[in-house]
């Protein structure tokens, strides 16, 4: 089962579950919930990504880790007594950053638009930025079923992400279905 977010994430191959971490946790929830005799043996999430510090625009990644890590715990003003990161049961990625070689992702519903705070979330071992990706993760782990993420990167996190997203998101999704096509996953 493809799924994506919603707005402007739209795909005739995704069913779209909504923007941001609550929407997509609960419409993924209870798409679930509804059908939970004919579970999908397999959960992609396609969509858009920011690039922390490295990487390229247009370009895909895959990744089957994601956290949720909020700027405010960056400059030591918050902290969260809930699981920070999660993984699928069936690991993916395409991205090497770090020690593990995993590609992992951090999702908030905020956009970060500060570089030096960026590259202290790519200090931490975080390559991209998605808003849904944890939520996803998270319910298909309460499910047990595998999941990972299909990401085209549109922009850098910084002054300029939402202007860049803007510019490069038409591109981008061209770019994403042109990828699932190569890899026969639509």
């Amino acid at each position: 089962m493809i799924i994506s977010a919603r707005r402007n994430e739209i795909f005739d191959f995704a069913l779209p579950m909504g923007v941001g971490l609550v929407d997509m946790g609960i419409n993924l929830t209870k798409f679930l919930c509804e059908n939970r005799q004919n579970l999908p043996s397999e959960i992609i999430f396609v969509g858009s990504a920011g690039l922390y510090k490295e990487g390229e625009i247009l370009k895909i990644y895959e990744s089957s880790v994601a956290a949720n890590i909020e700027i405010s715990s960056l400059e030591n003003r918050s902290y969260s007594p809930i699981e920070g990161e999660i993984a699928s049961i069936v690991p993916r990625g395409t991205c090497k950053v770090n020690s593990s070689g995993t590609c992992k992702v951090n999702s908030s519903n905020f956009i970060t638009t500060d570089q030096i705070l960026a590259h202290k979330l790519f200090a931490r071992g975080y390559f991209l930025e998605n808003m849904e990706f944890f939520a996803v993760l998270k319910v298909a782990k309460k499910f047990q079923i595998p999941v990972y993420g299909v990401f085209v990167a549109t922009n850098f996190c910084d002054e300029n992400a939402h202007a860049d997203f803007l510019k490069n998101h038409e591109q981008a999704k061209k770019e994403l279905e042109k990828y699932l096509k190569q890899k026969e996953i639509i």
